[in-house]
């Protein structure tokens, strides 16, 4: 199995806005990390070279990004270090807050590259229900076999994680 992502943002303004010239710079450094980061299989992309032309929930101040990856691990080291959190430090210049959730995670077949309307299945998912072995955070994860299971920094010494079984 594999792991795909989707996030969604709504703009402040325009893309093509002065605000957004920060953004819009970085967007293509960022995807060219993503591309060659370990663990990167696969990034929803348009003619562009980025997903900024492609529609999400008929919303044209959202944008979405979708990616899928080897693993939990190697997609949080990406998310969560380096220049790719650089960028997602000025993410509120950008971006409105949203009330709603923004991002999922699920596990996808091997060679499976989800759609956008599987994609906004997935958050609407979690909208409604909150985390589940269908649609997931990264704050309440769950395997491919739909165990659920604590981040590494949820450990305790005696390495008995919350909701992982024995076995996982």
């Amino acid at each position: 199995m594999e792991l795909a992502q989707v996030n969604v943002a709504r703009l402040r303004e325009p893309l093509d806005s002065p605000l957004l010239a920060g953004f819009v710079a970085a967007l293509g450094p960022v995807n060219a990390l993503a591309d060659a980061a370990h663990g990167f299989i696969w990034r929803l992309a348009d003619d562009g070279g980025d997903a900024t032309g492609v529609p999400v929930f008929d919303d044209d101040m959202l944008l979405v990004n979708m990616s899928v990856w080897e693993s939990l691990d190697v997609l949080r080291a990406y998310v969560y270090n380096g220049p790719h959190l650089e960028v997602m430090r000025r993410r509120r210049d950008w971006f409105a807050r949203m009330a709603e959730a923004y991002q999922a995670l699920w596990w996808v077949p091997d060679g499976h590259r989800p759609t956008v309307a599987e994609a906004q299945e997935r958050l609407l998912h979690i909208r409604e229900h909150g985390s589940t072995p269908r649609a997931f955070t990264f704050a309440r994860p769950f395997g491919p076999d739909g165990t659920s299971w604590a981040p590494p920094e949820q450990e305790t010494r005696t390495g008995f994680v919350p909701g992982r079984t024995s076995d996982g």
